[in-house]
C-alpha cells in the first residue's frame, strides 16, 4: 500500500483583498456635553429612544462634506419624519452607516438635518443610515 501525500494549496478566489481601503477615521471638534446643573435625587429616570432610518438612492460622494435632511429618514413606523428629536444636554446621538456605528467626530445632527464632514469616501447606493437619539428624563414620584 502506497501512502499518498496530500498537498493543499490555497489560493485567493480573486485578486480583490486589497481593492477596500478604508481611511483611518479621525474624531475632531467632538462637543463634550456638560452635565445638568439640577440634580433631582427622587424619581426615576426614564430613556427615551428615537431611530431614524434612511436607505441611500444614489451614490453620497463626502469630498466636500454632505447634508441630509431630516425629511429623507423614516422613523420605527415607517413615517417620514419633519425633524429629529434630539434631547441635549441630557442625552446622545449615535450613526450608523451600513449598520457600522460611526465615530462623534465625522458627524453632527441637528432637528433639520444629519451633516456629515468632508471625507474622501462614497457612501453607496442601498447602504442603510441609521441616526439613534436616546435621550434621559426625569420623573418625579
Amino acid at each position: 500500500m502506497v501512502k499518498q501525500k496530500h498537498c493543499f494549496q490555497i489560493t485567493p478566489l480573486c485578486d480583490c483583498e486589497n481593492q477596500f481601503r478604508w481611511p483611518r477615521i479621525i474624531a475632531r471638534d467632538v462637543p463634550i456635553p456638560q452635565p445638568p446643573s439640577i440634580i433631582v435625587p427622587e424619581g426615576m429616570v426614564i430613556p427615551r429612544v428615537n431611530r431614524y432610518f434612511y436607505i441611500v438612492t444614489s451614490d453620497i460622494q463626502l469630498t466636500n462634506g454632505v447634508t441630509l435632511a431630516a425629511n429623507l429618514f423614516s422613523d420605527d413606523n415607517g413615517v417620514n419624519v419633519p425633524e429629529f428629536i434630539i434631547t441635549y444636554p441630557n442625552g446622545y446621538v449615535n450613526l450608523y452607516i451600513n449598520a457600522v456605528m460611526q465615530e462623534g467626530g465625522i458627524y453632527s445632527v441637528t432637528p433639520n438635518a444629519l451633516i456629515l464632514n468632508a471625507d474622501n469616501a462614497t457612501i453607496y447606493r442601498g447602504t442603510p443610515i441609521i441616526i439613534e437619539s436616546l435621550g434621559f428624563f426625569n420623573e418625579i414620584h
